[in-house]
Formats: C-alpha cells, structure tokens, sequence
C-alpha cells in the first residue's frame, strides 16, 4: 500500500509555492536554503494531481460534462451548454504554470547543481512530460522550451511553442528516460507518490505514456503514431494495476494533499450524471458504485436515471415538469467523492484498450478481444482502489464480459467507448481520447447562446492576461495556430 509522507519542509515548500504566473516562477536554485528535491517531487505530483481550483473549472465544470459524464441545470457549469467563461477556461493553464511547472522545472536544474543519480533525473523528466501533455493537450501551443527560463533567467514573457515540436520532444524525453531506468529503488524512495521510487514502474509508466502520446498523433501523422506505438510496446508497458499511476490522497494537513476533485464534491452538489453515461451503464456492476439518486442516496440500480446534458431550470421543468433534479443520480458520495479518494494519472485499463487498438490497426500486441477483456476487467477490477464497498465481484465482471462480447466488426467503437468509461473523473483524459477517435459518438447541445454553434469544444482558452502580459508571444501564437476560441483545433485534432 503507498502512502504518503508529509514532512514539515514539504507543508513549508507547498506553502510558498502557491502563486502562479510566469512572473512568479523566480525560484533560485542555487540559494543555500535549497529544499530536497525529494519533497519537491511530492509537491511536483501532488500540484499535478491539482488543486480545487482548476479540477472544478478545467475539469469537472467543463470536461465532465463536455464529454457527458456529468450534467447540470446550473448556469455556471459553463462546459454542460459550451458557454464561454474565460477565468474557468483558463483555470489549468493558470495554476499548473506557477506551481507544477514552476517545481519541475526547477528539480531539473537542481538535480544537475547536486549531481543525483541518472535515474532521478529520469523520472523527473517522465513528471515533466506528463505536466506538459496535459496542458498541451488542453491548450494546443504553450511555452514550452521558454517556460523553464522563468526559474533560471526570470524570462516573464515566454514563447509559445507549436505543439508538433512539443509532442515530439516530449515522445524522445520518454524514450530517453525510460533507456536511463533500472529495477531498482530510486532515490526519491517513499517521497514518490506514484510508485515509491520502483524504477521498474515508472519505466512501465514512460513506455505507457509513449503509447497515449503515439495514438494522439495518428490523425495528423499515422505513420509516426505506428512507430512510437510500436516502440511503445516493444518497451514494455503497464501489465497489471499494480502498475496504476496514481496518488493516494489524505484528508490534511495541506489543501494541496486533498484530493481535488474531493474537494470540489465537498463544495458544489449541482452536478448530475448524465443521462449519456447512465444509459451506457445499464447493466453494468459499476453502476451502483459510480451513482447514487440525489434525493435519498438511494443505489438501486431502478433509481438511477441520468440527466440530459443542456438543460437550465426552465427547459427541465418544460420538459419534465420537475423543478429540480433532486430524482437524478448524483456521483456516490459514500464511495467515490471523498477529498481521500485516489486520483488517477494513468491506468493499465486504458493501456490495454490502446493495446486492443493498436491490434486492429496494425496488427500488434496479439489478439484485440484478450485485451479488450483485459481492459474492461481491469476497469472494474480498479474500482477497489476506491474502498472496500467498491469491489466487484468476479462473477459480475465474467457475465458483464458475457452480455458484452468484443464485436470485431465494431472493435474501435467498443474499446474507446470502453476507454470513455474507464476514465471518467479523469476528464482531461476523456476529453483528449475522446478528441482523437470521436469516440463514443456523443450527440452535442445546442442550448441559446452558447459560443460554438452547437458543437462540442475542441480545445480550452489561454489566460486573458497574455493579451497584456504577453501580447507579442500571444498575438504571434493566434496567427499560427487560430483564434484563441473554443472552436479552435489544435494541431493533432485535424478533421
């Protein structure tokens, strides 16, 4: 069982560390008052893992329900009706650049003034590229090579990178880092949040990222997204959900050590679970475990009914005659929305669908329907994580697999259909995935006044602040990549 360990240099680190902003990313690193890198680490991930802030904006209000896991009548929940709040829009953008970006960034320069193992050096740099691709993916060009320069060269107004230059460098960082591991313990020991310092994980991990990253290029570069999906596999990837990079969050002594999505839960009870999501999981044991009817807690699976993505107040009562959604199944509250839930990064589910994928395209990593099973198996299997209450017997996986077979002839469907479901609280992932296959095939609202013309967004909207800060770099950014909308596609979402 990994736990986390909380030390006072790590509270103080953390502390200090919640600013944001390029013009704030001014950590000397050759300051005698140094903190370890390895408490930088613990921060580094748990600053990934995200605070209340951007996971109710970037991911709850807008991905949850731009990819139909949640819905709500509440206006503000700006992604249900594909509104424009900017501040919401630009949440992730805004936080993680000043404090996981900020950290990471300078562990890298820290570890080479210290001299530390190669193997450090490593996972930091596997830390890094998953900081990245997720802004990138969120966000299409961001700074990048420039970025860093903040900590060491106080360089406030950064350059935006174009994300085939970024995709690309970080596909080598993986391949160059996960050469550098071994299978023993690295030096981070119990600090490493992910995996406890186990090198032998986090190759496993860097190797599974190579295969996220490679499928994400396959509309814009087919044959690049073959050869590092291969590459991927022939590394090795995760094999089990021991091999599950996640945290294990606490109740305290910091806000940051919460899980963020926990703390949103705690804060906003107006989301649904939508009637997409609900509908595809009859007949499914995660049902009871995902859901629970608002009004009572109720987790009879009769009671469970999803709420139609797009609705306010008024269009609910024209259209049902409630006059409020307190019938609906809300996220179970007894299971899955504590501030100690664990957050999940990465999971050997999703790992094996894409090896399920890469079977169909291309014949590799043998045979689809296995790893399919594989992956549905291990969706469920997963939930355990959760507590106690949240196993699934293996009886209700098998017949689950029996009343849902693998159908070659609609094989890309089910598997990232399945991949839709497996990452559901992880919607930065779902959103991402759900971008690159089109899959599952949600049917897009088209509530008044929305700002994409009834289609589902394609990309999240930078800081307002850049347009002032850091207008050329913005300006010159715009012209290459599009308008800063939501409409925008980024440069491997090509149609």
């Amino acid at each position: 069982m990994k736990k986390i360990i909380y030390t006072a240099i790590v509270i103080a680190f953390i502390t200090l560390s919640c600013d944001k902003g390029f013009e704030e990313l001014n950590v000397d690193p050759t300051k005698p008052s140094q903190v370890s890198v390895t408490s930088k680490l613990t921060s580094t991930q748990l600053f990934t893992s995200g605070e209340r802030y951007e996971n109710w904006r970037a991911n709850l209000i807008y991905c949850s329900t731009m990819m139909q896991h949640f819905s709500t009548t509440a206006g503000y929940w700006a992604g249900d009706k594909y509104t424009w709040n900017k501040g919401y829009a630009s949440s992730m953008i805004d936080r993680i650049y000043g404090n996981a970006v900020k950290t990471v960034e300078d562990m890298l320069v820290q570890l080479e003034e210290e001299n530390q193992p190669e193997e450090m050096v490593a996972i930091t740099r596997i830390m890094r590229v998953f900081i990245y691709h997720r802004l990138t993916d969120l966000y299409g060009n961001i700074p990048y090579t420039e970025a860093g320069s903040a900590v060491i060269s106080s360089n406030f107004s950064p350059a935006y990178d174009e994300q085939s230059f970024i995709y690309l460098d970080m596909l080598n960082e993986l391949e160059e880092s996960a050469a550098a591991l071994g299978s023993g313990t690295s030096g981070f020991g119990s600090a490493d949040l992910f995996y406890e310092g186990d090198q032998g994980k986090w190759k496993r991990f860097a190797y599974s990222m190579m295969l996220r990253l490679g499928f994400r290029i396959i509309k814009v570069d087919p044959a690049a997204s073959k050869e590092w999906v291969t590459k991927a596999i022939n590394g090795g990837v995760m094999t089990s959900n021991a091999d599950i990079a996640y945290i294990e969050h606490t109740l305290g002594p910091e806000g940051i050590n919460r899980n963020g999505n926990g703390s949103v839960f705690l804060a906003d009870d107006n989301m649904r679970m939508s009637k997409t999501f609900i509908d595809f999981l009859e007949g499914d044991p995660r049902l009871p475990i995902l859901a629970a009817r608002k009004s009572d807690g109720s987790v009879d699976v009769a009671d469970l009914k999803g709420l139609p993505n797009g609705l306010d107040s008024r269009l609910l009562t024209d259209l049902t005659g409630e006059e409020d959604t307190n019938a609906y199944a809300e996220p179970n509250r007894n299971i899955i929305t504590g501030e100690d839930a664990p957050m999940f990064f990465q999971t050997y589910a999703e790992v094996e669908f894409m090896l399920a994928e890469a079977a169909i395209r291309w014949g590799l990593a043998g045979d689809p329907e296995q790893h399919y099973n594989n992956g549905v198996r291990a969706a469920m299997e997963m939930l355990s994580l959760y507590g106690e209450s949240a196993i699934i017997d293996n009886a209700k996986i098998d017949q689950y697999l029996v009343d849902n077979p693998y159908d070659a002839s609609n094989g890309l469907e089910l598997i990232n259909t399945q991949y839709w479901a497996a990452t559901f609280l992880n919607e930065y992932e779902a959103y991402a995935n759900w971008r690159r296959t089109g899959l599952p095939n949600l049917v897009p609202v088209n509530y008044s006044g929305n700002e994409t013309n009834g289609t589902i967004p394609r990309r999240l909207t930078y800081s307002t602040s850049e347009q002032s800060i850091n207008k050329a770099n913005y300006d010159a950014n715009n012209a290459k990549q599009g308008p800063d909308l939501l409409t925008t596609r980024i440069w491997w979402d090509v149609e």
